[in-house]
Protein backbone atom coordinates (compact mmCIF):
# COMPACT_ATOMS: atom_id res chain seq x y z
CA UNK A 1 0.00 0.00 0.00
CA UNK A 2 1.67 3.40 -0.71
CA UNK A 3 0.29 6.49 0.45
CA UNK A 4 1.65 9.76 -1.40
CA UNK A 5 4.91 8.69 -2.14
CA UNK A 6 5.89 6.45 0.81
CA UNK A 7 5.53 2.96 1.25
CA UNK A 8 3.18 2.24 4.21
CA UNK A 9 3.36 -1.24 5.04
CA UNK A 10 7.08 -1.64 3.87
CA UNK A 11 7.41 -5.60 2.31
CA UNK A 12 3.64 -6.31 2.50
CA UNK A 13 3.15 -6.62 -1.12
CA UNK A 14 5.79 -8.89 -1.03
CA UNK A 15 4.83 -11.37 1.69
CA UNK A 16 2.62 -14.21 0.61
CA UNK A 17 0.57 -14.00 3.76
CA UNK A 18 -0.26 -12.09 6.74
CA UNK A 19 1.22 -14.42 9.27
CA UNK A 20 4.25 -14.31 7.14
CA UNK A 21 4.58 -10.46 7.42
CA UNK A 22 4.45 -10.48 10.92
CA UNK A 23 7.09 -13.63 10.96
CA UNK A 24 9.63 -11.23 8.84
CA UNK A 25 9.04 -8.35 11.05
CA UNK A 26 9.70 -10.05 14.30
CA UNK A 27 12.91 -11.90 12.70
CA UNK A 28 13.94 -8.55 11.53
CA UNK A 29 13.42 -7.31 15.11
CA UNK A 30 15.73 -9.77 16.29
CA UNK A 31 18.25 -9.25 14.13
CA UNK A 32 17.60 -11.90 11.38
CA UNK A 33 17.52 -10.19 8.38
CA UNK A 34 18.30 -10.79 4.53
CA UNK A 35 21.36 -8.94 2.88
CA UNK A 36 21.23 -5.14 2.81
CA UNK A 37 18.57 -4.74 5.94
CA UNK A 38 19.38 -3.87 9.20
CA UNK A 39 17.55 -4.96 12.47
CA UNK A 40 14.56 -2.78 13.40
CA UNK A 41 10.69 -3.25 14.00
CA UNK A 42 7.58 -2.03 12.28
CA UNK A 43 4.93 -0.25 14.63
CA UNK A 44 1.15 0.50 13.67
CA UNK A 45 -0.30 4.30 15.13
CA UNK A 46 -3.98 3.49 15.64
CA UNK A 47 -6.37 5.63 17.19
CA UNK A 48 -10.08 4.64 18.18
CA UNK A 49 -9.22 1.17 16.45
CA UNK A 50 -8.07 3.20 13.04
CA UNK A 51 -4.55 2.79 11.76
CA UNK A 52 -3.42 6.32 11.60
CA UNK A 53 0.46 6.02 10.72
CA UNK A 54 3.45 3.93 11.09
CA UNK A 55 7.06 4.26 12.55
CA UNK A 56 9.88 2.14 11.61
CA UNK A 57 12.83 1.80 13.21
CA UNK A 58 16.43 0.67 12.70
CA UNK A 59 17.94 -0.20 15.39
CA UNK A 60 21.46 0.14 12.87
CA UNK A 61 22.59 1.89 10.33
CA UNK A 62 23.71 0.77 6.56
CA UNK A 63 25.10 3.14 4.07
CA UNK A 64 22.21 3.78 2.82
CA UNK A 65 20.42 4.44 5.98
CA UNK A 66 23.13 7.04 7.61
CA UNK A 67 23.00 9.07 4.70
CA UNK A 68 19.22 9.30 3.94
CA UNK A 69 17.43 7.08 5.59
CA UNK A 70 18.29 7.48 9.62
CA UNK A 71 17.18 5.09 12.49
CA UNK A 72 13.13 6.32 12.37
CA UNK A 73 10.98 6.27 9.14
CA UNK A 74 7.43 7.70 9.97
CA UNK A 75 4.23 8.46 7.80
CA UNK A 76 0.83 9.60 8.51
CA UNK A 77 -1.79 8.64 6.37
CA UNK A 78 -3.15 11.55 4.11
CA UNK A 79 -6.41 11.87 5.73
CA UNK A 80 -5.49 11.59 9.04
CA UNK A 81 -2.60 14.72 9.01
CA UNK A 82 -2.70 17.64 10.56
CA UNK A 83 -3.97 16.16 14.46
CA UNK A 84 -0.29 15.75 15.97
CA UNK A 85 -0.07 12.21 15.20
CA UNK A 86 3.17 12.19 13.47
CA UNK A 87 4.86 13.99 16.40
CA UNK A 88 3.18 11.41 18.61
CA UNK A 89 4.36 8.85 16.78
CA UNK A 90 7.95 10.18 16.43
CA UNK A 91 8.29 10.58 20.12
CA UNK A 92 7.22 6.67 20.85
CA UNK A 93 9.33 5.84 18.08
CA UNK A 94 12.40 7.51 19.73
CA UNK A 95 10.93 5.53 23.33
CA UNK A 96 10.95 2.45 21.52
CA UNK A 97 14.97 3.14 19.92
CA UNK A 98 16.70 4.57 23.06
CA UNK A 99 15.16 1.20 24.55
CA UNK A 100 17.12 -0.87 22.46
CA UNK A 101 20.42 1.01 22.84
CA UNK A 102 20.25 3.74 20.22
CA UNK A 103 20.77 7.04 21.80
CA UNK A 104 21.93 9.44 19.03
CA UNK A 105 18.99 9.34 16.76
CA UNK A 106 19.27 10.29 13.30
CA UNK A 107 16.00 11.42 11.27
CA UNK A 108 15.74 12.77 7.53
CA UNK A 109 13.15 14.12 5.40
CA UNK A 110 12.84 15.64 2.29
CA UNK A 111 14.25 19.56 2.47
CA UNK A 112 10.54 20.44 1.27
CA UNK A 113 8.59 18.41 3.70
CA UNK A 114 7.44 21.21 6.00
CA UNK A 115 5.30 19.47 7.89
CA UNK A 116 8.39 16.86 9.16
CA UNK A 117 10.44 19.17 9.19
CA UNK A 118 8.43 21.33 11.98
CA UNK A 119 7.47 17.39 13.73
CA UNK A 120 11.58 16.56 13.59
CA UNK A 121 12.41 19.63 15.49
CA UNK A 122 9.68 19.67 18.13
CA UNK A 123 10.87 16.30 18.90
CA UNK A 124 14.33 18.28 19.84
CA UNK A 125 15.94 17.11 16.12
CA UNK A 126 18.99 19.91 15.11
CA UNK A 127 19.85 19.94 11.79
CA UNK A 128 22.98 18.34 10.44
CA UNK A 129 23.24 18.92 6.86
CA UNK A 130 21.52 19.17 4.00
CA UNK A 131 22.65 16.68 0.83
CA UNK A 132 21.37 16.58 -2.56
CA UNK A 133 19.42 13.32 -2.00
CA UNK A 134 18.78 9.84 -3.96
CA UNK A 135 15.07 9.38 -2.46
CA UNK A 136 14.30 13.32 -2.52
CA UNK A 137 16.27 15.78 -4.64
CA UNK A 138 17.14 17.36 -1.54
CA UNK A 139 17.16 15.53 2.01
CA UNK A 140 17.33 17.09 5.29
CA UNK A 141 19.29 15.24 8.14
CA UNK A 142 18.63 15.47 11.76
CA UNK A 143 20.03 13.84 15.19
CA UNK A 144 18.28 13.87 18.23
CA UNK A 145 19.59 13.37 21.32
Amino acid sequence: MSAEGFEFALWLDRAPSWSTFIDELDAHRRGHVPPGRVPGTFLLAVVDDQIVGRSSIRFELNELLVREGGHIGYGVLPEHRRRGYATEILRQSLVVARAEGVDRVLVTCADDNVASVHVIERCGGALESVIDGTQHARTRRYWIE
